[in-house]
Formats: structure tokens, C-alpha cells, sequence
């Protein structure tokens, strides 16, 4: 379900599974509350993932340690980065994908042309395979499903991503693949190479994740609203 990435005195970061439910649902723990029963702590979430993906969540100790996570967050001083392999050929290999996001049918997203509140994400891109490519994302913004929409939009939505039209596939290819922050004037930088997944065992996967070396360090698409 989890492995413990870092144990630090005010917050938690793990590697989540895919395929496990962020809250309890269906009579079935959910990863927070399975931490918590597991080291015997109370817990606080800062930001989520969805069922499908995978990869590094932070977690605070303490409420104190949340609200500053959470302010973290809403300001974007929270860098986070992921890896996604979609099936097709894009509108676009690299660039910005950016409108505002509406509820649509069947608990999905869609992604708008307006830009008032808009959904932000820089991507890059590479061929691992005919027809296949791996993407390096960049959220500049938190919407529910923003990713997933995001590439849907372009005309490759991920691989496994059933509900957006993605391929059939052994998972959903969405994996939080690196957090980098600072925190009380400590610079942090986490990062998961995801290890589940037949696709994403591919050497050209590893090869691609070599090339983009430290997120951080690349120069990103420009975002303009």
C-alpha cells in the first residue's frame, strides 16, 4: 500500500501504491488511515492523490505543521513534478496546457477554453516505444483530476486512465514523481522512481528520466495565462 520515503519531526512523506484509495472507502482503510493505525499517530493531509496514481505524498504531524503546508501549497512553494505514459500522438510535444476546469459526466473533468481560475501544467515529452511517450508534468495549480484532463485534452489521455479514454492497461500511468520544498529555511527535494507497472519498467523509461535529469534544473515551457 505505502513504503516511508522520509520521516521527519513535523511531517511524513510516503510512496503510495496505485490502485489505493487516498480515504477510507468500500471498507477498506484508505492510506492515511492506514498510516495511522500503523505508527500509532494522528495525521493530517496537505494535498492528495487520486486511486489510480502512485507516487509521493506529504503528510503533517501536527496542526501547526499543516496549516503551514497548506499555505505552502495554495502559494506554490511546494514544487511537484510527475511521470505519465500516454498512448497517440500529441497536439503538442512540450509546452503549457492551461484553462479553466468544469464538472462533466460520470465524476469527470473538462478542461475550458476561458482562463479565469484557470488549470495550469507544463509538460515535456520523448517516444519510449511506437506510438508510446513518456511525460515529465509540471502542475502550476491544484485541480481535481488536472493532470489526467490535461493530456485528455490534447488528444492522449494516459494509459489505464479508463475513465478519459486511456488504453487498457495493467495500471493508470500517473506517478508523483518528485517533491522539492523548503521548509523552516531547510531546502528538501524528494524523488520516486515508480516501480510498478510493465510499461514503466521499459528501459527507454529509465533512459527518458535520465536525459530530463533534476526536474528543477530544466527549463520549463513559459505558462502565460
Amino acid at each position: 500500500m505505502y513504503q516511508i520515503i522520509a520521516d521527519e519531526t513535523d511531517f511524513l512523506v510516503i510512496d503510495k501504491s496505485a490502485n489505493v484509495h487516498f480515504h477510507s472507502q468500500d471498507g477498506q482503510a484508505g492510506v492515511m488511515a492506514q498510516l495511522e493505525l500503523d505508527l500509532g499517530i494522528k495525521l493530517y493531509s496537505v494535498h492528495r492523490l487520486d486511486t489510480m496514481t502512485s507516487g509521493l505524498l506529504l503528510f503533517a504531524k501536527s496542526s501547526a505543521a499543516a496549516a503551514t503546508f497548506t499555505a505552502m501549497f495554495s502559494a506554490h512553494q511546494v514544487q511537484k513534478y510527475y511521470l505519465a505514459l500516454a498512448q497517440g500522438k500529441p497536439k503538442k510535444k512540450q509546452g503549457a496546457i492551461i484553462g479553466d476546469m468544469a464538472k462533466s459526466r460520470r465524476s469527470m473533468y473538462k478542461l475550458l477554453r476561458s482562463k479565469e481560475n484557470p488549470a495550469i501544467t507544463q509538460f515535456f515529452s520523448l517516444s519510449v516505444a511506437q506510438g508510446l511517450r513518456l511525460y515529465l508534468l509540471k502542475p502550476l495549480s491544484g485541480k481535481t483530476h488536472q493532470l489526467r484532463v490535461a493530456l485528455a485534452s490534447i488528444g492522449v489521455p494516459i494509459l489505464g486512465d479508463s475513465l478519459y479514454g486511456g488504453a487498457a492497461s495493467d495500471r493508470g500511468y500517473l506517478h508523483a514523481y518528485a517533491l522539492q520544498f523548503e521548509y523552516q529555511d531547510k531546502p528538501f527535494r524528494f524523488s520516486s522512481t515508480p516501480s510498478l507497472g510493465e510499461q514503466f519498467a521499459m528501459p527507454e523509461v529509465k533512459n527518458g528520466l535520465q536525459s530530463w535529469g533534476e526536474p528543477e534544473k530544466l527549463d520549463w515551457p513559459k505558462a502565460k495565462k
